[in-house]
C-alpha cells in the first residue's frame, strides 16, 4: 500500500513566488513513499519532516558525524549530503528499518547488550554502518571495524563497547542467520 506524504511547510523565504516542487517516490523500510518535495530538500529532512522517521539523527549539519546514515540501495550514506531527489525510485532503510516484525536486530540487540551506546544519538548512524559492516563481513576484527565506523562520531564513549557490540551482533547473525538481524 502507497502512503502519500505531505511536506511540512517550509521556513520562510527571501523569495515571495513559491518554491518549485518535485513529485518522488521513494520505498522507505519497505513501503512505498511518494511526496511532493522541493528540490533542495536533503534526504535527512525528508524522512524525518515528510516521512515522520526522526531515528535519523541531524548532528552536525557537516557530514562529519554520521549520525544521519542509513542505507540508499543497500549502502550507508550520511543522509545530510543526498538530495531527497536523488532518492527517487529507490530503497531506503532507516534505523527504523532494522526491526523486523517488532524484533530487534542482531545489531540492534547486541548495542543493548554490550552497552555500546551512552547518550544514544550517534547510535542510529552507528548501527546503520554496522549493519552495513555486518553484510559484506559478518566477522570483522576490532581494526576492520574500527575502520568501518571512522566517518561516524560518537562523543561520550571511547568506542570500545560500539566495537564489541558490533563483534557480538556478527555472531549473532551467524548464529542465527535467519532471525530478524540475521540478514542485515
Amino acid at each position: 500500500m502507497a502512503v502519500s506524504a505531505r511536506p511540512i511547510a517550509p521556513a520562510a523565504s527571501l523569495s515571495t513566488r513559491s518554491a518549485p516542487v518535485v513529485r518522488i517516490q521513494v520505498t522507505v523500510n519497505g513501503s512505498p513513499i511518494s511526496a511532493e518535495v522541493e528540490p533542495r530538500t536533503l534526504l535527512v529532512h525528508f524522512l524525518r519532516e515528510v516521512v515522520g522517521l526522526t531515528g535519523t539523527h541531524i548532528g552536525c549539519d557537516t557530514s562529519h558525524c554520521g549520525a544521519c546514515t542509513v542505507h540508499l540501495d543497500g549502502k550507508p550514506v550520511k543522509s545530510c549530503t543526498v538530495l531527497a531527489v536523488q532518492a527517487n525510485g529507490r530503497q531506503v532503510r532507516t534505523v527504523e528499518g532494522l526491526e523486523v516484525d517488532g524484533k530487534l536486530s542482531a545489531v540492534q540487540e547486541a548495542f543493548v547488550e554490550a552497552h555500546g551506546l551512552q547518550c544514544g544519538f550517534c547510535t542510529p548512524g552507528m548501527m546503520m554502518t554496522a549493519t552495513a559492516l555486518l553484510a559484506r563481513n559478518p566477522n570483522p576484527t576490532e581494526p576492520e571495524v574500527r575502520d568501518a565506523i571512522r566517518g561516524n562520531l560518537c562523543r561520550c564513549t571511547g568506542y570500545v563497547n560500539i566495537v564489541k557490540a558490533i563483534q557480538l551482533a556478527g555472531k549473532k547473525m551467524q548464529a542465527n542467520p535467519t532471525g530478524p538481524g540475521g540478514s542485515p
